[in-house]
């Protein structure tokens, strides 16, 4: 080979350079001829660096390639000029002849759309297998389809000030960020764009004027519209880069990050935005810090900036819900002392010598109330006066959340620019697979053009089919629902017998601590946690098949589908237990002489019975094993899991060698439904520290601890851990709001049912107020008055404890009652075993509670609501401001233009050239 020097090495490096553009099929054979070049110069002692001072012409970007020889962490094409928008690869099966044809179909298609594209061969590749086809979308390409898609760009700096200073503002200062991170650009005059009005806005660099977050949505516009079919046949099915992955022809498809989170950027052209989220917003010691939401919304797009402000002000606003918790147990704690109720079952002269009737049939016997000293005591940390203010409080709580988030999101649409972003610009954007599934054509009468359509009968078949998919396998719930009760009501007897006093001190001891109830609610959690779990995971496949079954039109519907029937599932699932606790255990026992059985009397299944104390202690248990083991098991799959994995990209990603998009294609790919389930996972937690709260005030604070956790796992998940998605635009949380909306009016209702049936607070009331004896209103006498007597000579025989479960120290010569948990007339009365009136007002009372406390919380929500707009007064006022501006400046603009026309009139205009390549506009038609 000969010495290539000066003007003549220049020259051929560039006709290199343009065959290897040229042929990118070839592209393995042309990237070793020009490593032959590279290396014969540099064994003839040639450098970049010598071709300059001998006085050679430098290419452009001809620097940058000699390093990218040495390190390819770079997100620009080899020239070291076109900026990487998209990557694509695949891997060279040996049975692959179909695939390499629909490659060469896809990429020769998206050429005529005028992408440009470059080949990286697999021997380059780390593991020697993969190919990696690098994308770059030339301006006329941007141009052109971000006018198709309305991409609101700049045309002139924003003159409208910011907010005023806040006052004391020192004392935020160490929970803020620097401004160049809060704010990466100042604000503009957007306006949609428009290919004729070029010169209207604020183009400084074709290069860069559109970020690389709205040039890969862009390319991948094009990538999901792009043909693959032979130019002589046309079929409607062999479209997008959906169905290319989905058959194997290509393994991935992603955006570049722009460097290493953990470095900037050696290329001072190229941002370093992920290392600046890293450092600012991803780590956990940031965890006080104010997120840099309009970095993330620059980087990611506003879809995911959206879920992160909205994550971020729910978190916020746990921090007053979470106090006023804390100030409800604390009362709780404070007022121990002083539990006249925990008293009397502890004393030894009342409960200890209270004999309560047997909890289940023969296996179970008689007890003394004393044994529920420990649960009792447990109950009123829970349930005391403190808990019906907090109740009321969280009803208020949540309309104040909601409200306030409402101003916070008109306040991102107007800053974001989605102020006149509206979801009918998505509903225009039919999603491939309705395309391709879909044969019948009809008008559309907003385009005036034939699109693909679901014919009713087809729609309401897939519909019933969904529908009763659904209802099997909310009843399949419910059925683990039963089994977990008859576990509980079947395991109980043997607790019970296990329990029992014994004159061995251990089990006496650990007797005394856990009462049957506990241990059979505590276990009975366990299994309905592991139960909800499992079906978790049919469930997310069920409900995907469901909808893909579906073939919603758009994708906004598709999410809004999904997130429906997702949500229906995971409400019945996780929640099915704690309703049963809190409004079905215990109403429905009957007494000693009647009891209510599960399935018939035959089955020996009876009914649970609440502790003296209540069952609200076992809702509470209930509530925090399964709330508490979400939320662990959530956090070890979402950070604890990836740090090996983690650990292992980051010293492979150490090689010099190792290249950008090597990198990515090793990170996790972050689907369409990403977002949907980080959504998912806090609704539903919205829903256990809303719907349940009355009965745990702590579980705002622990889903404020839960969340300071997730957002900072979250934020460190996107910037080290997936793959850079794709910018979407959403100007609010879709259906997500329309189900905390929901969720918000239910957590009234059944809050206020269970302070009235679940809690022990309005019996109390009732005694205190009009059933205590004598003068001071004392709650004294309560637990005997509460506690009503049966004559144990009229207990069945089918009830009645065996032999070996009668304690030592009963006597049936001098005991010949028992105790039992309602409000009925004593053995000998004329209406013995009958309700008494006392059962009448308590009944009363709790109705009447429930409607007040409904009425009060209801009234205050709604004139909450109605005081508080959606949309700030200062917002409105901006978003008035900036369009008369946008408006005078576009008038001006136009006469402008007309004057320079009038001008020129009289100079002819040369005709514009008329491009010949009438298959490369059928492509970008096709496209569009």
């Amino acid at each position: 080979m000969r010495r290539i020097t000066g003007m003549a090495r220049e020259e051929t490096l560039i006709e290199m350079k343009s065959a290897m553009d040229s042929q990118i099929g070839d592209g393995p054979a042309m990237l070793t001829a020009f490593r032959m070049i590279l290396l014969t110069e540099e064994c003839n002692g040639h450098s970049h660096n010598n071709s300059i001072e001998d006085g050679g012409t430098q290419l452009p970007g001809h620097t940058e390639t000699d390093r990218l020889q040495q390190n390819k962490d770079t997100v620009f094409f080899r020239d070291g000029v076109r900026r990487i928008d998209f990557i694509l690869s695949y891997l060279d099966d040996k049975d692959g002849e179909k695939k390499q044809e629909r490659r060469r179909e896809f990429e020769a298609n998206l050429k005529k759309a005028g992408l440009e594209l470059e080949t990286e061969d697999k021997s380059d590749s780390d593991d020697l297998k993969t190919y990696f086809l690098k994308i770059h979308a030339p301006w006329e390409v941007l141009a052109t389809y971000a006018d198709v898609l309305k991409i609101k760009v700049p045309f002139k700096e924003s003159d409208i000030p910011h907010g005023q200073d806040v006052p004391l503002e020192w004392l935020s200062r160490p929970f803020r960020l620097p401004e160049k991170v809060m704010r990466p650009q100042p604000d503009y005059f957007t306006s949609p764009f428009d290919k004729d009005k070029i010169d209207f806005f604020l183009i400084k660099n074709q290069d860069t004027f559109f970020p690389p977050s709205t040039r890969n949505r862009i390319v991948y516009y094009i990538l999901s519209r792009c043909p693959y079919h032979k130019e002589d046949r046309k079929e409607t099915d062999k479209k997008g880069i959906k169905r290319l992955l989905n058959n194997g022809t290509y393994t991935s498809a992603f955006p570049l990050h722009d460097c290493r989170y953990w470095e900037r950027n050696t290329n001072e052209q190229c941002e370093s935005e992920r290392y600046h989220l890293y450092k600012n917003w991803a780590r956990f010691l940031c965890f006080y810090k104010e997120q840099p939401l309009n970095l993330i919304r620059k980087y990611y797009g506003e879809k995911i900036g959206i879920y992160f402000a909205w994550l971020g002000f729910y978190t916020e606003m746990l921090f007053f819900a979470a106090v006023m918790g804390v100030i409800c147990f604390t009362y709780g704690v404070l007022s121990y002392d002083d539990n006249l109720t925990s008293k009397e079952i502890c004393d030894p002269s009342i409960g200890g010598r209270t004999v309560m009737c047997p909890l289940c049939d023969k296996k179970c016997s008689y007890w003394k109330l004393n044994s529920t000293c420990l649960s009792s005591w447990q109950s009123h940390l829970f349930d005391n006066e403190g808990t019906v203010f907090f109740a009321m409080f969280m009803g208020i709580w949540v309309t104040l959340f909601l409200e306030f988030w409402k101003r916070r999101q008109a306040q991102l649409e107007y800053e974001w620019d989605l102020v006149d972003f509206e979801e009918e610009q998505q509903q225009l954007q039919i999603r491939p697979e309705f395309e391709t599934k879909c044969t019948d054509q009809r008008l559309n009468r907003i385009t005036q053009e034939m699109e693909p359509y679901l014919p009713l009968p087809k729609k309401c078949g897939r519909f019933c089919l969904s529908g009763v998919t659904v209802l099997f396998w909310m009843l399949l719930i419910v059925a683990c629902i039963t089994g977990v009760i008859v576990y509980r009501l079947a395991v109980y007897a043997a607790f019970a017998s296990i329990m029992k006093d014994s004159p061995t001190k251990k089990i006496h001891l650990v007797g005394s601590l856990i009462t049957p109830q506990l241990a059979t609610s505590v276990t009975a959690s366990f299994i309905n946690f592991v139960i909800i779990m499992i079906l978790n995971f049919f469930y997310e496949r069920v409900a995907i098949w469901i909808t893909d079954m579906e073939i919603p039109k758009t994708h906004l519907e598709y999410e809004n589908k999904l997130t429906m029937k997702m949500f229906l599932f995971q409400f019945v699932n996780y929640y099915s237990s704690c309703f049963y606790v809190a409004f079905f255990k215990g109403k429905f026992v009957g007494y000693p002489g009647n009891y209510t059985y599960m399935f018939g009397k035959y089955s020996r299944l009876r009914n649970e019975e609440c502790d003296p104390g209540g069952c609200l202690i076992e809702l509470t248990t209930q509530l925090v094993i399964v709330m508490t083991g979400k939320q662990v098991c959530g956090n070890i799959q979402e950070a604890l899991l990836p740090l090996l994995r983690n650990w292992w990209c980051s010293r492979k990603a150490r090689k010099d060698q190792y290249s950008r998009w090597e990198q990515d294609h090793d990170l996790q790919n972050f689907s369409q439904l990403g977002l949907f389930y980080e959504y998912l996972e806090m609704v539903i937690q919205f829903g256990f520290i809303t719907l349940f709260v009355a009965s745990f005030p702590l579980a705002p604070l622990l889903a404020l601890c839960n969340n300071i956790l997730e957002v900072r796992v979250d934020a460190w998940k996107f910037t080290t851990q997936f793959r850079r998605p794709v910018a979407a635009k959403a100007h609010n949380i879709g259906a997500w709001q329309e189900i905390l909306n929901v969720v918000a009016i239910l957590s009234v209702v059944t809050n206020a049912f269970i302070m009235a049936f679940t809690s022990d607070m309005i019996p109390r009331l009732v005694y205190l107020y009009a059933y205590h004896p004598g003068s001071e209103a004392t709650m004294s006498g309560y637990i005997n008055n509460s506690l009503s007597v049966y004559d144990i000579s009229q207990i069945p025989l089918l009830s009645t404890p065996e032999e070996g479960a009668i304690p030592a120290w009963f006597n049936s010569s001098f005991i010949t009652t028992c105790r039992y948990r309602d409000y009925r007339y004593p053995p000998g009365h004329q209406r013995q075993y009958s309700h008494t009136m006392q059962f009448w007002h308590i009944l009363a009372a709790k109705l009447a509670f429930i409607i007040i406390m409904e009425h009060v919380v209801f009234v205050v929500k709604f004139f909450v609501a109605w005081l508080i707009p959606d949309v700030p007064s200062e917002v409105k006022a901006r978003i008035k401001r900036e369009r008369y501006l946008i408006q005078e400046y576009l008038h001006n603009y136009e006469v402008e233009k007309l004057k320079i026309q009038l001008s020129q009139s009289f100079i002819i205009e040369p005709k514009p050239e008329v491009c010949t390549a009438t298959d490369k506009h059928d492509v970008l038609s096709e496209c569009l």
